[in-house]
């Protein structure tokens, strides 16, 4: 059994590293719901922009998107990866980057897959093993919409100039503060919609023209969708950050009480021994 130095060294090492865990749930708590109103209040607006762009598309005849929906054969492939700048999230990063291998690896095996980071952990994993077109570790400083259309201006300029044939996102969507879902979504080109799959029962008189409209709303929806996707991935990171630092206070906690257990029954048993010692010199005395 350990020393009493000993146990009380790792007592005051455990409750240093709980009051951590504790004081980074908090600030996880107070971030998320944040973030949390932020893409609640931004998903009906995104939902309701791609359902409009839908209608209207399914609607025109011929290729209306033009660039935005030229179908090439697929021999490069971009993957957006979306992580965090930090650590300490359980397995949010993590679901991320073995998602994002296993497109490169088996998804699209024998194509060409670059990646575009979003996110210094993503970055540090995946540049190791493949080729990273650039990285933006400093939207999350702040996330705004304009810091957001600027890397959607990126990835749309680097599919209409022909550098990709396939843009791919990888993300955290939000659940709830536990869960999290990873999601792979399609960002360029743009799948096509059939009629049948759209809800045209509303009639409307369009000004500009419909194929105006649509030419104007591919490239605001392109960057919603990304934005929506980065607000999804923060709200996860803080929300994943919380539950798994709730989870290491829980354990260290714990942990805590039964070294205070076994310190109580190591210094108990010290002070047994030592009036035993006591005794028996006192009997050996009078003998």
């Amino acid at each position: 059994m350990a020393n009493l130095k000993e146990i009380r060294n790792r007592i005051t090492s455990v409750s240093s590293t709980m009051q951590i865990t504790s004081a980074m749930k908090m600030v996880s708590a107070a971030k998320l719901k944040k973030a949390q109103d932020a893409i609640t209040a931004m998903r009906p607006y995104a939902e309701k922009l791609t359902e409009l762009l839908q209608n209207l598309s399914a609607t025109l005849d011929g290729d209306v998107g033009g660039e935005f929906t030229t179908q090439r054969p697929v021999n490069r492939v971009l993957v957006v990866m979306i992580t965090s700048n930090r650590g300490l999230a359980g397995a949010f990063n993590s679901n991320i980057i073995k998602e994002a291998r296993n497109l490169a690896d088996n998804v699209y095996a024998g194509k060409q897959v670059d990646f575009i980071t979003i996110g210094k952990k993503g970055n540090d994993a995946i540049r190791k093993t493949n080729t990273v077109v650039s990285n933006h570790n400093g939207i999350f400083d702040n996330l705004t919409f304009e810091n957001s259309a600027e890397i959607a201006e990126e990835l749309i300029h680097l599919f209409v100039t022909g550098k990709f044939d396939k843009i791919v996102l990888v993300y955290n969507q939000f659940k709830n503060a536990a869960t999290q879902i990873v999601k792979t979504e399609q960002f360029l080109p743009l799948a096509p919609v059939a009629a049948e799959q759209t809800s045209n029962g509303a009639d409307y008189i369009f000004e500009p023209s419909k194929e105006e409209i649509v030419l104007t709303l591919i490239p605001k929806s392109l960057k919603t969708q990304l934005y929506k996707a980065i607000r999804d991935s923060f709200a996860s990171e803080h929300g994943a950050r919380m539950t798994a630092m709730h989870k290491a206070t829980d354990n260290a906690t714990e942990l805590r009480n039964q070294l205070k257990l076994t310190y109580n029954k190591a210094r108990q048993a010290a002070i047994t021994n030592e009036i035993l010692e006591i005794v028996g010199g006192a009997e050996a005395l009078n003998g």
